[in-house]
């Protein structure tokens, strides 16, 4: 078999697809490896986008939001209100009592609406009403009373300036697990400020415990949030936690390192486990009603204590145009406070998001397994397979990453890889696509070059084979002698053959013919037939009286004297005496021939006067044999394209096929051209539509007896 003229050229160039491709992965894993900043963006729209699929649902409501909102300042008046105004709402939810309250409120000055600062105001109009006011205490003071008698924590901000505020902050006790690297707290990686802004002295002296409140958003989104901070070289906890601290009653924060990374957060009988650099993210949940109660409802004693009891309460502002608003993930808009709240939901219900430091890992390794795949299967699938494979591998880390998220609460970038794969499948379809054009091209030359030779091939077929079809006899030149009937045909396998027959008179008498098949078939035995033809005419014609096996021992001599292919031919070549029917032959390897018996009696075959093939055996002495046929007896000579004929299930047509078919044939007294015909007719019904396999060649000659008309002219 001969193998496509592309088909090395593709196997080079599916090995050069693999390898660019392999090249292309590892620079995407090495990128994807480095978390540049466009990547991480990328990474927290994915994981926001699994929050928004999946919000949170609220099982429990431990934190609850006492709301400055719009009714409670319609009612009260505008923010800010007096201290005493707040002192009286903090007395108002002590009486539940809460676990502890956290007050989302900055108190950095005096209270502009206290009686000692409306005094300067008023003494120079009213005395009586500035003795009175100078007698009424102040409402910083009455405020810094109740929070000393309630479990209060207050908020701090922190500043890139220094600040000068005398920090009150928990003791956070680190210890590293690793001796060797046991950092002092300022080696922590944690959020730094260098000052804090915070309340009054007097109101952070009476408060349980101070907590920061600042947040980090990237691109205006809480996503994470700070446990502990560090404030000009002392660890400050997060709001969040200090409220959970003073609510268990605990003295100090214990923290949990490994060369100076933090791995647990425990305060009490509370613990977490955060990030590497002391932060969490929440799982937020869509906004909830539930969490809120109007402050003007608490201060008027429309709210049942069980709300509040033992919850940790927050006391912010929600007032349009006075709170801060923060976007979570879910793109909505919520107050500071409520961030707070969720939080804390997440902290005491188990409920954080959590990406561990490893998760680059099997990130990384699940985008080589499928680019490994991507790679191997792009040169080699159908397109249609290839982009089903592509597809699947773009969607397999989003599935992967999802189920996590639902069921560990981890977050599993699947954005990086699917990135990176759609990059690497962009790469491997432009390869491919190239390559397929360079292919296709290259195709279309050799197609080009071969419907050329083609076209010149059929040329000389077509040449040889109208050379072929003039050198075989007419059958007419005989219709003259009422002697004799004949009647031959010859289909090549190929446009031409090495089948041959031929007759032709030695003189009066004598009819010389023959029939022949050279091994093989197309043009190669199709020249082979022709010059083994004119070799025997040439000796029959130059010792016409020649015995018949001399005859053959001479073509023998003569045909193999110049045969470098060691080509052979099957030969049966007989003379009839057209007077007497006496029928002398030599059959060479040759198909034996049927007569044909004229009283419809059985079939005969001519089995005697064999040999070898010509070509064969140097030197072989052929001896022919003789026969006589009687008046109306015709001879059928055939090649083994008849006998060997196949057809689609392979099965061979063979010699007890044909000879029925020349028994039903005969019974119809047929004439040679209608024996002729029916052979051909039969062999054809049998193969159908299978391609032959050799060429097929009929000779009937019928010997009608002595001359019955003088011959003509």
């Amino acid at each position: 078999m001969t193998p496509s003229p592309v088909s090395g050229p593709a196997r080079g160039a599916s090995s050069r697809i693999r390898k660019t491709g392999i090249v292309v992965l590892a620079g995407l894993a090495f990128v994807s490896w480095l978390e540049l900043a466009p990547l991480a963006r990328l990474q927290a729209i994915w994981f926001d986008a699994y929050q928004r699929i999946a919000p949170r649902d609220v099982s429990t409501l431990p934190a609850v939001i006492v709301a400055i909102d719009d009714k409670s300042i319609t009612a009260l008046g505008q923010w800010p209100w007096p201290r005493s105004t707040l002192a009286r709402l903090i007395r108002e939810i002590s009486r539940a009592p809460p676990a502890v309250i956290g007050l989302d409120i900055l108190m950095r000055e005096p209270d502009r609406l206290s009686a000692e600062r409306l005094l300067d105001q008023i003494r120079q109009f009213d005395i009586e009403i500035s003795a009175r006011l100078s007698a009424m205490p102040s409402t910083d003071e009455e405020l810094a009373r109740v929070l000393a008698d309630t479990s209060a924590v207050l908020p701090l901000v922190g500043t890139r300036e220094p600040s000068g505020v005398v920090l009150r902050m928990t003791p956070m006790l680190v210890r590293d697990t690793d001796p060797q690297h046991d950092a002092p707290p300022q080696r922590l990686d944690v959020p730094k400020f260098d000052g804090v802004i915070g309340s009054l002295d007097e109101l952070d002296r009476a408060a349980s415990g101070r907590g920061v409140i600042s947040v980090l958003p990237t691109d205006g989104i809480i996503r994470r949030v700070p446990l502990v901070f560090d404030i000009n070289g002392t660890l400050a906890p997060a709001l969040s936690i200090e409220l959970l601290r003073v609510a268990q009653h605990a003295e100090a924060f214990h923290l949990l390192t490994r060369r100076a990374v933090i791995k647990r957060i425990a305060a009490g009988d509370w613990s977490t486990t955060p990030e590497g650099d002391g932060a969490v993210r929440p799982y937020y949940s869509r906004r909830d009603p539930r969490r809120f109660v109007s402050a003007v409802d608490v201060l008027d004693g429309r709210i049942d204590n069980e709300r509040l009891r033992q919850k940790v309460v927050l006391v912010g502002v929600t007032g349009l145009g006075l709170a801060d608003y923060q976007n979570t993930p879910l793109r909505e808009s919520i107050t500071g406070t409520e961030v707070q709240a969720q939080l804390l939901e997440n902290l005491l219900d188990g409920t954080l998001l959590f990406r561990p430091a490893w998760a680059w890992v099997p990130e990384i390794a699940l985008l080589l397994v499928l680019g490994g795949l991507l790679i191997f299967a792009a040169p080699r699938w159908a397109p249609q397979s290839a982009g089903l494979l592509a597809f699947g591998s773009i969607v397999v880390p989003g599935i992967v990453g999802y189920l996590l998220f639902r069921s560990q609460h981890w977050l599993f970038d699947a954005a990086t890889p699917g990135l990176a794969l759609i990059v690497l499948s962009g790469v491997l379809l432009v390869l491919t696509f190239r390559e397929a054009t360079r292919q296709k091209t290259l195709l279309e030359r050799s197609v080009q070059a071969s419907r050329e030779q083609a076209a010149r091939m059929a040329g000389e077929l077509e040449a040889a084979q109208r050379i072929q079809t003039g050198m075989l006899p007419r059958a007419d030149l005989l219709r003259d002698d009422d002697r004799i009937e004949l009647a031959a045909a010859m289909t090549p396998a190929r446009e031409v053959g090495g089948d041959l027959y031929d007759f032709f008179r030695l003189d009066e008498r004598r009819l010389f013919f023959l029939i022949g098949d050279v091994a093989g078939k197309g043009l190669s035995a199709s020249i082979f037939m022709a010059v083994s033809k004119a070799l025997y005419k040439s000796m029959a014609l130059r010792a016409p009286d020649t015995d018949i096996g001399a005859l053959m021992v001479a073509a023998n001599a003569e045909v193999s004297r110049d045969n470098p292919d060691m080509l052979f031919v099957t030969v049966f070549a007989a003379i009839l005496d057209l007077d007497t029917g006496a029928l002398s032959y030599c059959n060479a390897g040759h198909e034996n021939p049927f007569l044909l018996s004229s009283a419809a009696g059985p079939l005969e075959r001519i089995c005697d006067g064999d040999g070898p093939p010509l070509c064969v055996v140097d030197g072989f002495n052929y001896r022919g044999a003789c026969r006589q046929m009687r008046q109306s007896q015709s001879l059928c000579c055939v090649t083994d394209g008849v006998t060997d004929a196949q057809n689609s299930a392979g099965l061979l047509y063979g010699s007890a096929r044909l000879e029925a078919c020349l028994s039903r044939i005969d019974s119809e007294r047929p004439t040679p051209r209608g024996i002729v015909d029916g052979v051909r007719a039969d062999v054809a019904s049998f193969v159908e539509r299978a391609e032959p396999v050799d060429d097929l060649t009929v000779l009937v000659l019928r010997w009608n007896g002595p001359r019955t008309r003088p011959p003509a002219g």
